[in-house]
């Protein structure tokens, strides 16, 4: 399924996934990622899906919200790896333009130095870029980058993308607790905030099982001081995402396990909101009990809650 959802967004509304790269394919391998250790890392661009297999399947999921009367905000590329590894995006971005709804891309940034992955973006409505760090010895313990990267060369192609993209920009900065949370990490972060000059600069800290088992979300007192320090640096609009999405926001057909599986490849899912979705389709727990013996999900636990999230080893 490379098309899921919509899911939640305090972002993006209700946000229809689009999963245009195979797990888990990406430039970085993040301390944080709620997907796990990257598997497969590359920075050439190649295709992994066709865009018309991709348009199919984003008309289906739209009817089958119109025939429950919902409606999808946005159609956002946050897949199980780095979606402008995918050599298509433009072109699918452009098939999905005339479906009238707007399209997000969310971005580690990693490729923004390349001609190709800015052309591609500046079709898209929304584009949330990652700064996790603005010095290289944090860019290296907290993004775990392709060794080919370099990383003022990311930065200045972010620089760069931000002076022409003319749609919505923001930043994304991850918060780890003793990783990138020291006032003078925080202060070169918002220095480059205050070049890009983003629309919104929204800090987060880890709500999911991260990839590493030492990764500890930001403190109360970090999350507070960096607001501070970017604010008064950078002067933008920041914007705090602390917690998780409401159940009441999920969309599941019918084929609910296929649902399950396709939300969970790149959001782990909580149990209790599994739960609560299961009791409204009139279904029992057989079904995650079934995902979980075939080994289509995972089971692992965080901060005190139980999530699934999609065995990236099964098929």
């Amino acid at each position: 399924m490379i098309v899921y959802g919509p899911v939640p967004s305090r972002r993006l509304g209700q946000s229809i996934g689009v999963n245009n790269i195979p797990p888990k394919t990406c430039s970085y391998s993040c301390v944080y990622c709620q997907i796990g250790r990257t598997n497969h890392m590359r920075i050439k661009r190649q295709s992994f899906y066709r865009p018309e297999e991709i348009l199919r399947e984003a008309v289906l999921k739209l009817r089958q919200l119109a025939a429950e009367q919902k409606h999808a905000d946005y159609f956002s590329f946050v897949p199980n790896g780095e979606p402008t590894l995918d050599i298509n995006l433009g072109e699918t971005i452009r098939l999905l333009k005339p479906l009238g709804v707007k399209i997000a891309v969310i971005s580690n940034a990693s490729l923004l130095w390349m001609d190709s992955v800015k052309a591609d973006l500046m079709s898209a409505d929304w584009v949330s870029v990652s700064i996790d760090a603005a010095d290289e010895a944090t860019w290296l313990a907290i993004s775990r980058p392709h060794r080919m990267l370099n990383h003022q060369t990311i930065l200045n192609g972010i620089l760069d993308f931000s002076k022409s993209f003319r749609g919505t920009l923001v930043t994304e900065t991850m918060l780890v607790e003793g990783v990138n949370t020291q006032e003078a990490c925080v202060e070169k972060i918002a220095e480059q905030i205050a070049a890009v000059r983003p629309e919104k600069a929204y800090l987060l800290v880890p709500t999911r099982p991260p990839a590493e088992t030492y990764v500890s979300p930001a403190s109360t007192g970090s999350l507070r001081k960096a607001v501070a320090i970017i604010q008064s640096i950078s002067g933008a609009d920041v914007e705090c995402i602390t917690g998780n999405e409401a159940e009441e926001g999920f969309f599941f057909t019918e084929n609910i396990a296929d649902d399950i599986v396709g939300i969970a490849s790149v959001h782990p899912i909580r149990e209790d909101i599994i739960d609560t979705l299961l009791q409204k389709r009139n279904k029992d727990r057989s079904v995650l009990t079934k995902l979980l013996q075939t080994g289509k999900l995972l089971e692992f636990t965080y901060e005190g809650k139980l999530f699934y999230r999609k065995n990236t080893k099964s098929n």
